[in-house]
């Protein structure tokens, strides 16, 4: 097929929904109606001569011929997207965009930004607050913080380690007061256990500190584990949450680790479509990242309260 007529336009379309497995979350990326996609893709397998996709009920499955072009097509895409960016990026530019966990922007990003700011004061930073996967094309933020098991777990882009997470219990001086000492993990079921997104986590501390965890299946259920900590802060029951997290306020006082006991549970990762390529600016902030994960926890381990030191 000659260049000039290329259904571009076909292509894009069929490249969003085979990514995504899906033509109506094609239609919301591309900002066109579902029956948009789904008529130019229809237009294109006519063209070809051969289907692209399985229809099944509810969903859609790529062909074999549609994996082959799909991985073409994405290849090519962010090839020229990538190229587009860098010659859009003007050289004076001293802006950076970097999508962030809702919980790591407010916990974390927020308290620690200033440090970056005051050493790199002429650059902007734009943090977007976001817990989907980055597709890192135009107009998108350039670097990610994601939660992950591995360092692979997002495709066509590069990663680096950042900071294992261990769930940690937390809880208020105030409530720990009330409450029997706490001389073996199990002990800590007497206060309400405050959860982020299942209960499931709780039981496995428990398990993992030797404990029995028949207790857990009670307690409300938080979105997120900024609204965990805010809740063990109030003295409305004990939290388990990343220590990364909880840092800040066990070295203020603010929150107690009754046991140094930490339940590993995945690792923060920076994300980029290539590191290499990365504006000025945007390595400034990777590099700054990377400097302040790789330092001690502020006064933690000093910070941790066993049940000797409740009793006082």
């Amino acid at each position: 097929m000659k260049r000039g007529r290329l259904p571009l336009t076909a292509l894009r379309s069929f490249e969003v929904a085979g990514r995504l497995l899906s033509f109506t979350r094609a239609a919301e990326e591309l900002f066109v109606s579902q029956a948009a996609i789904s008529r130019q893709i229809r237009e294109l397998e006519a063209s070809i001569g051969r289907p692209l996709f399985e229809r099944r009920h509810r969903a859609v499955v790529l062909t074999d011929d549609g994996a082959a072009l799909l991985a073409t097509l994405t290849d090519a895409f962010d090839r020229i997207d990538g190229r587009l960016s860098s010659l859009m990026a003007m050289p004076s530019s001293r802006s950076v965009t970097i999508s962030v966990e809702p919980t790591f922007a407010v916990l974390w990003m927020a308290p620690n930004l200033a440090d970056f700011l005051s050493s790199n004061p002429d650059i902007d930073v734009t943090i977007e607050s976001d817990v989907r996967l980055v597709e890192f094309r135009s107009n998108e933020a350039v670097l990610a913080i994601r939660h992950g098991s591995s360092v692979s777990a997002w495709p066509r882009t590069e990663a680096r380690h950042l900071a294992d997470v261990e769930m940690v219990p937390v809880i208020a001086p105030s409530l720990l007061a009330t409450g029997t000492p706490l001389t073996r993990p199990a002990d800590i079921q007497q206060f309400e256990l405050l959860h982020e997104e299942n209960r499931r986590v709780w039981a496995d501390w428990f398990r993992h500190a030797g404990a029995p965890e028949d207790s857990c299946d009670r307690g409300p259920v938080f979105a997120d584990g900024g609204l965990v900590i805010q809740a063990a802060l109030r003295g409305h029951g004990v939290g388990l949450c990343d220590r990364i997290f909880a840092e800040e306020e066990i070295a203020a006082g603010r929150l107690i680790r009754p046991f140094d006991i930490g339940l590993p549970f995945g690792a923060f990762y920076l994300v980029a479509r290539n590191f290499k390529a990365l504006s000025e600016p945007a390595r400034a902030l990777a590099n700054w990242l990377q400097r302040r994960f790789e330092e001690p926890a502020p006064g933690a381990a000093e910070k941790t309260i066993l049940a000797a030191v409740q009793q006082q």
